[in-house]
């Protein structure tokens, strides 16, 4: 039934040849088959039709969470700089070694979100490697550590999936504290990839390069800043929040973006059910017509015999 069922309406039918062999007959689909197939893909679409309201449900509070997080991130600019895109990126910046941080989602069915997440990342390890410099990923998100385990196993040094959503500073305190358990102080620069959200229909690929607090002399960070106190540990606290703080920005960003590509999909997969409903409801009445055709000549026939 399930062969059936996946070579659509080209049934095989196995019959026995000469000298015992089998042999498959192709036949058409039955009025039955078509029946079943026709409602299940009804079923298709009424559950992708759901799942698009919920997306754009959950894309108004995704957008406003977004909103207000992004005045909340502003002061990271002054200090970090702008984010940049990886289209055309050369990776010249990035210092010798490197923390690679890839957001993506636990959830698919949302377009080619974590499939641009992550070849932008084998992107940047290629251009990195080509450098002759270091780089290790860390990746937030199931989708994004299966496809990129596959790719660079080698690189990934820690993982971290099952992240609750919706998103929340506190959350983004504890995606900040494994990222630091896994050595982010002990590298050059941190480099956070991310999906940021355009509108409902464009969203584009970035990364923000995080640098460590670390120099002396005519390097000493923050030199036009007066400190109270130990500077070195005030530093080191800045640096943990600054990091905290794009961690919740590039999340609350991503899922953004997720919400939209997923809503984009579920809206084509509805569209695309429905051109199968309508291919197969018409198949299904020709096949109807055929079988009441074919038992109108039957009747006619058996009815001319007898009076014959």
């Amino acid at each position: 039934m399930a062969l059936r069922y996946a070579l659509g309406n080209v049934v095989p039918r196995a019959v026995s040849g000469s000298f015992g062999q089998t042999v498959l007959i192709r036949g058409m689909a039955t009025e039955k088959q078509l029946a079943m197939k026709l409602a299940s893909t009804q079923n298709i679409r009424k559950i992708t039709s759901s799942m698009k309201m919920v997306s754009a449900a959950k894309l108004k509070g995704d957008e406003n969470r977004l909103k207000v997080a992004r005045p909340f991130n502003a002061w990271t600019t002054a200090i970090g700089g702008e984010a940049k895109l990886i289209e055309d990126a050369t990776f010249d910046e990035l210092p010798q070694r490197s923390l690679i941080v890839a957001f993506s989602s636990d959830k698919g069915l949302c377009g080619g979100v974590n499939s641009f997440i992550s070849r932008s990342v084998r992107n940047i390890v290629q251009k990195v490697d080509d450098q002759s410099k270091e780089c290790d990923v860390a990746v937030v998100g199931d989708k994004g550590r299966a496809q990129l385990s596959r790719a660079i196993p080698e690189k990934i040094t820690r993982s971290c999936t099952e992240v609750v959503s919706p998103g929340t500073f506190a959350l983004s305190s504890a995606v900040a504290a494994e990222l630091l358990d896994a050595g982010a102080k002990d590298y050059d620069a941190v480099v956070i990839v991310y999906n940021t959200y355009v509108n409902a229909g464009v969203y584009k690929q970035m990364y923000k390069v995080v640098l460590p607090f670390k120099g002396e002399g005519e390097t000493e960070p923050l030199m036009e800043y007066e400190f109270e106190g130990g500077k070195a540990e005030m530093l080191d606290d800045l640096y943990e929040y600054l990091l905290t703080s794009e961690v919740y920005y590039s999340y609350l960003d991503g899922a953004c973006s997720e919400q939209a590509s997923r809503m984009a999909a579920m809206e084509n997969a509805t569209k695309n059910a429905g051109e199968m409903i309508d291919a197969l409801r018409l198949k299904y009445n020709r096949a109807r017509q055929t079988r009441i055709t074919t038992e109108l000549i039957e009747i006619i026939s058996g009815a001319a015999a007898l009076e014959g």
